[in-house]
């Protein structure tokens, strides 16, 4: 009864605590920042924790790799004869032949020696791995957090115009009463309006969809309509230098690239070391006692026993192929790792310069002078002074323009994300 009272308490206890870590962690993306997301995704990422795993099985495979062969033992009993019996007496007085036996491989050509630095090799592949997986983390947690923040954005932008336009179609009724323009303009205007309207309904679909996409790199699905950023877009500076070669060879990706040409080096020493011959020698005790029925009997004796493999068919001939042939994999993996990082980095400096030079200038007046533009339209149109398609077109003009300087504010952010990224990790890495 006290032990089933106990699961019961220890049950409750625990649901009590998922709730609390549920609630706080709710609470965390209530009010999120990117470098809050970034640190929930690096505790919760599926893809991170599954690299952190690889981490763990790499070393286990090192641990393997670096043991000795174990000893065999043997114990055998024969010469055990049905007819004649096995003798009176206790067991050791028994007319058997008894026999203890213990063999030792002993492995030549350093094969040990190879076969850990082989696995030494892919563990800190492994670990290069995970430190990327951080990189391209950061990346994603950004680009879906800026992604999320302009799909709210754009949700404004399309409010602010629904509102426009409902202000627009009931200062354009009032005017068609007044005889000042034609019903079809009303009617031309309510479109718009409906249009926009859509746009809305569209634009809350798609931060619907970009939270439910910052969840997934979060590992918080469950909890996406919780989202709520509090970040808004980086300062608009950008370094007009661009990143020196040597970061390449810094970068996680080049290096796990690296170890594990270095892997494939060794697995080929290992190959090659094959044609040595390991030896097993084994020493044994055989006590064989001599008897009335048991004349043939030896009493106690000992031996030596050398085993050497012989290389008469075949000598490994395969698996030195198999090897070079990975270490030329491992080579051409390498420069493709190089270069793909280097088109990389290159492509993330051009986004983040190209997307600061269009940053700038609609900050520094194009969007201004669309604002201007859109807002002189409304007030001549207000007074008689244009038409409906004029203030219209000015309207969209402004929408456009207002959408294009978010987009260009969205990528410049992501660029410059994914250049922080690589460059904080190849400098960490040197």
């Amino acid at each position: 009864m006290l032990f089933r009272i106990f699961c019961v308490f220890f049950a409750f206890f625990a649901l009590l605590l998922s709730k609390l870590s549920n609630a706080d962690q709710m609470v965390g993306l209530q009010k999120l920042s990117l470098e809050q997301a970034i640190q929930i995704a690096e505790e919760y990422n599926h893809d991170l924790r599954l690299s952190v795993s690889s981490v763990a099985s790499a070393g286990a495979a090192k641990i393997i790799a670096s043991a000795a062969p174990n000893p065999m033992l043997t114990i055998q009993t024969f010469n055990i004869n049905p007819a004649a019996g096995i003798g009176a007496g206790n067991l050791r007085n028994k007319t058997v032949d008894s026999t203890i036996r213990i063999d030792q491989l002993i492995e030549r050509g350093g094969k040990r020696e190879f076969r850990t630095e082989n696995a030494a090799d892919l563990e800190e592949a492994a670990r290069k791995d995970m430190e990327d997986m951080h990189r391209q983390l950061r990346v994603n947690v950004s680009q879906a957090y800026y992604d999320l923040l302009a799909a709210e954005q754009k949700r404004e932008i399309t409010r602010q115009t629904v509102s426009l336009y409902e202000s627009t179609v009931t200062a354009a009724q009032k005017r068609q009463k007044a005889g000042d323009i034609s019903l079809a303009d009303v009617a031309r205007l309510q479109v718009d309006a409906m249009a926009a309207q859509n746009d809305v309904t569209q634009a809350e679909a798609d931060i619907a969809k970009a939270k439910q996409a910052l969840a997934l790199v979060l590992g918080q699905t469950a909890s996406a309509s919780a989202i709520n950023l509090t970040d808004s877009w980086p300062a608009i500076k950008f370094n007009d230098v661009e990143p020196s070669a040597v970061l390449i060879e810094q970068r996680s990706d080049v290096l796990a690239a690296k170890a594990r040409l270095e892997a494939a080096l060794a697995t080929r020493k290992l190959a090659r070391a094959s044609r040595s011959r390991d030896v097993s020698v084994g020493v044994q005790y055989e006590h064989f006692p001599a008897s009335d029925s048991n004349p043939q009997g030896s009493g106690n004796s000992y031996g030596i026993a050398v085993q050497v493999p012989l290389f008469a068919r075949y000598s490994f001939d395969g698996e030195i192929k198999a090897a070079e042939a990975a270490v030329t994999q491992a080579q051409e993996n390498l420069e493709k790792t190089r270069d793909m990082a280097r088109n990389d980095l290159a492509n993330s400096w051009q986004d983040a310069r190209a997307s600061y030079l269009r940053v700038k200038q609609y900050e520094d007046g194009l969007l201004a002078a669309a604002k201007k533009s859109s807002d002189a339209a409304e007030f001549a149109y207000k007074n008689g002074a244009l038409g409906v398609m004029d203030v219209l077109d000015a309207r969209r003009t402004l929408r456009a323009t207002q959408l294009d300087a978010l987009a260009a504010r969205a990528n410049f952010a992501k660029s410059v994300a994914a250049m922080q990224a690589a460059v904080a990790l190849s400098e960490n890495n040197r």
